[in-house]
């Protein structure tokens, strides 16, 4: 197994994207936190990853919580003595997303999961990984990260704008520590956050899009490169989605 021995918070992994990376990563070997707001749904997604669910251990969260950050971060540590890698997988978005009805509310909202949540996570873990100068920091972000976009709206796409700068940050700056940055960078994937559109699209829409499997793949990639090599940042998307 290929992540054996290795340590890894996912967090959003109650469903989509966080919960087939958190099963790819204990398949491979490694103890896993899965982090999510709701221990039901993190409970479920355990029971559904087979052989590995003994690598699996949930964890109720929500990432805009900076002290319950560090609550976890410090538990983690206390049990496992250490953290590989982090996966900063958790995101929202809002129906009313257009800047003429986007609430400076649901703006906050998305600013505090999107991007305060993972920078939360980073500041805890990083200290950690420099004292064994070795660490993957994995986040994942959106195409909407990378060029601006009215479907994904002006709150969404700013926050994950603001993801992709602290992400190619830590690689600049924490590369001489022996710590990696990588930003992945999805198009349309079928996960729960599309029922959050004003036009929720149907199930043959859907099978089009990149699956949370493919995520996961990616991630893995990404976690079992010989620490010398580093990926500051991956776009993937749908076949049959133009990108340029």
């Amino acid at each position: 197994m290929r992540l054996e021995d290795k340590i890894a918070i996912v967090t959003g992994a109650g469903s989509g994207i966080g919960k087939a990376i958190a099963d790819s990563f204990a398949q491979e070997g490694a103890q896993v936190f899965s982090v999510g707001r709701t221990l039901g749904k993190l409970e479920q997604a355990k029971s559904e990853a087979g052989a590995a669910a003994g690598r699996i251990h949930p964890r109720a969260l929500d990432v805009s919580d900076q002290a319950a950050v560090v609550r976890l971060v410090r538990a983690a540590v206390e049990e496992f003595g250490k953290i590989d890698i982090l996966v900063n997988n958790a995101g929202t978005n809002v129906p009313q997303r257009a800047l003429e009805v986007l609430s400076p509310e649901d703006f906050d909202k998305m600013v505090r999961i999107n991007l305060s949540g993972p920078f939360y996570l980073v500041h805890e873990v990083l200290p950690v990984m420099r004292s064994r100068r070795d660490g993957l920091i994995i986040n994942v972000s959106s195409v909407a990260g990378v060029r601006a976009s009215t479907l994904g709206g002006a709150g969404y796409t700013a926050s994950k704008f603001g993801l992709s700068g602290l992400s190619k940050t830590i690689g600049m700056e924490e590369g001489k520590n022996g710590i990696r940055s990588c930003l992945i960078c999805p198009g349309e994937v079928n996960t729960p956050i599309l029922d959050n559109r004003l036009v929720v699209p149907d199930a043959a829409q859907r099978a089009v899009m990149l699956q949370p499997e493919d995520l996961a793949a990616a991630a893995l990639l990404v976690a079992t490169l010989h620490p010398r090599a580093t990926i500051p940042e991956m776009i993937i998307s749908p076949t049959i989605q133009e990108f340029n």
